[in-house]
C-alpha cells in the first residue's frame, strides 16, 4: 500500500535517477554493446579488466527477464483474441478469474503465445527498430496513456475509488519488512530497466548533444506517473470486486477485463488496450535482447538475422520453465519458489540492484571525473556534486545495507 509506494518513490529519486544517469553516461561513452563498452572504458581508464563481468551480468539479467517477460507478454496476445470475441462482456470477477486460470493452466496455449511473442520480437530486432516499431510507438504509447486515463474515469465511478486511493496513498509502515524495502528497490530498478544493459544500449545510440540529466529525469517522472496512474485505475476495481491486491502479475489480466466487460464500448476499448499493451511489451522486449544481439554482431561476426535467431531461441527455451511453473511444475519449488518466482526474485531483487550499484561505483569511482563531467554536460557545479554524492555513497550504502539485512548478516 501507501508505505510501499513512498519507499518506491524514494528509491526512484535517490537511487534510480542517479544510476540511470550513470548507465547512460557509460553507454554513450563506450558506443558499443554493454560487454564491449565495459571492456573498452575499463582499459581507457586504467581499471581492472574484470569490470567486463558487469557488462555480462547485465546481458544475462536481460536474458532471464525476457524469458519470463515473453510468457506474460504472450498473455496480452491471448487477451486481444478474448476481447475482440466479446468474452468479457458482462463477466464478474469469478468468471474473469476462470478465464485467466484456464489460460495459465494450459501449457500448450502458453507455449503458443510465448512462441508467437518471441517470434515477433526477433523479427523486429533482426530488421532494426527505427523504421517500424519506433514510429508506431510514437503514436501508440500516447494512445495507451489516454486509455489509461479513461480507465481512471471508470474507476472513479465505482464505490471503491476512495478505498483504492487509501490503499495506494495511506502509509502503514508497520506492514513494511526488509523484504518489502528490497522489493520496492527492485521494482524501482526493474521499472527503469536499470542494471540489465538496456539503458546502456540506449546510451550508446544517444546523440552527444542530448542532455543525459534532463532525459533521465524526464523518463523517471513519466514512468512513475504512469505507474501511479495505473494503480489509481486498477485498485478501486480490485476492491470493488473483492479481489486480492497482492495477486501478482495476473492482476491486470483480471481487474481490467472486469471493467471492460461492464463499461459502455468495453469490447472495443478492451481490444484496443491489449493491442497497445502488446506494443508496449514489444518495445521493452527489444531493449532486453538487443545487448546480446549487439555483442554477437560485434564479436562473433554474425549478421543481425543470425544473432537475433540464436538469442531468441535461447530465451524461448529458458521461458519454457516459466510456462510450466504456472501448471505442471507449479508444485516444483527451489528455496520455496517456483521457477518463475525464483527468476523474478533473482533478477528484480538481486541482479538489478547489484548491477545498478556497481554501475554507480564504476561511473563515480573508476571513470575519471573529467570524463563524467564531459558526458553529463552540466559542469562541475552543485548538480554534478549532488549526483556524485548519490552514486558514490548513497547508492552503495543503501543497497548494501538492505542486502546485508535481507540475508541476516546485520
Amino acid at each position: 500500500g501507501g508505505a510501499f509506494v513512498l519507499i518506491y518513490l524514494a528509491c526512484i529519486a535517490l537511487l534510480g535517477i542517479p544510476v540511470m544517469m550513470a548507465e547512460v553516461l557509460i553507454g554513450r561513452r563506450g558506443r558499443q554493446s554493454p560487454i564491449n563498452t565495459m571492456k573498452t572504458i575499463a582499459k581507457e581508464e586504467g581499471a581492472n579488466k574484470h569490470w567486463i563481468w558487469l557488462g555480462w551480468s547485465g546481458v544475462v539479467a536481460g536474458f532471464l527477464i525476457l524469458s519470463y517477460y515473453s510468457v506474460i507478454a504472450g498473455w496480452t496476445l491471448a487477451y486481444i483474441l478474448e476481447s475482440v470475441s466479446g468474452t468479457f462482456v458482462g463477466m464478474d470477477g469469478d468468471a474473469v478469474g476462470d478465464v485467466f486460470n484456464t489460460l495459465v493452466g494450459s501449457p500448450g496455449e502458453l507455449i503458443f503465445w510465448h512462441s508467437l511473442f518471441m517470434l515477433l520480437t526477433m523479427i523486429i530486432v533482426a530488421r532494426g527498430v527505427q523504421d517500424g516499431l519506433e514510429k508506431a510507438i510514437r503514436f501508440l504509447m500516447p494512445a495507451l496513456f489516454v486509455l489509461l486515463v479513461i480507465m481512471v474515469g471508470y474507476a472513479l465511478s465505482t464505490d471503491s475509488f476512495g478505498k483504492g486511493l487509501e490503499f495506494l496513498f495511506t502509509p502503514d509502515f508497520s506492514k513494511i519488512s526488509t523484504e518489502g524495502i528490497l522489493k520496492a528497490m527492485g521494482q524501482a530498478f526493474f521499472t527503469l530497466s536499470l542494471g540489465m544493459g538496456a539503458i546502456m544500449i540506449y546510451g550508446s545510440y544517444m546523440p552527444h548533444d542530448a542532455s543525459i540529466t534532463r532525459t533521465s529525469i524526464t523518463v523517471a517522472l513519466a514512468d512513475t506517473g504512469v505507474a501511479l496512474l495505473a494503480g489509481i485505475a486498477i485498485f478501486p476495481i480490485v476492491f470493488a470486486n473483492g479481489l486480492e491486491p497482492g495477486a501478482g502479475p495476473g492482476l491486470v489480466f483480471v481487474t481490467l477485463p472486469i471493467a471492460f466487460g461492464q463499461m459502455p464500448g468495453g469490447m472495443f476499448f478492451g481490444t484496443v488496450f491489449f493491442v497497445l499493451l502488446t506494443f508496449a511489451a514489444w518495445s521493452s522486449s527489444i531493449s532486453l535482447i538487443e545487448p546480446f544481439v549487439a555483442w554477437l554482431v560485434e564479436n562473433k561476426g554474425m549478421t543481425r538475422n543470425h544473432a537475433s535467431v540464436l538469442s531468441g531461441l535461447i530465451t524461448w527455451f529458458i521461458g519454457l520453465g516459466t510456462v510450466f511453473s504456472f501448471n505442471i511444475w507449479s508444485e516444483v519449488k527451489l528455496f520455496d519458489k517456483t521457477f518463475f518466482d525464483l527468476l523474478d526474485y533473482l533478477t528484480s531483487n538481486i541482479m538489478l540492484p547489484l548491477g545498478g550499484l556497481l554501475i554507480g561505483v564504476f561511473a563515480a569511482w573508476v571513470i575519471k571525473k573529467q570524463s563524467s563531467v564531459d558526458e553529463l554536460g552540466m559542469g562541475d557545479g552543485p548538480a554534478y556534486q549532488v549526483w556524485s554524492i548519490l552514486v558514490r555513497y548513497v547508492t552503495p550504502i543503501g543497497v548494501g545495507l538492505i542486502f546485508l539485512k535481507s540475508v541476516d548478516l546485520i
